[in-house]
């Protein structure tokens, strides 16, 4: 299992953390989103998911990945 992790600052609320999940959770390949408000981070569990439609995802969402893992 591959997992990504990423800084989303833009995400202040109940609703965004839904919206980011919904979105990251249609990507292939992805089984489990996990989002964390009060630091602002997003742990992505899958199997060959593309960081590129994940992080697609969170634009589609409306927010922005400003940080990722390598």
């Amino acid at each position: 299992m591959e997992e990504l992790v990423f800084s989303v600052p833009g995400m202040t609320c109940g609703h965004c953390e839904a919206a980011v999940k919904a979105e990251i959770g249609g990507v292939a390949g992805v089984h489990d989103v996990h989002v964390d408000l009060a630091s602002k981070t997003v742990v992505v569990h899958g199997v060959g998911m593309s960081r590129a439609a994940v992080y697609a995802a969170v634009d589609e969402a409306g927010f922005e990945v400003v940080s990722g893992d390598a």
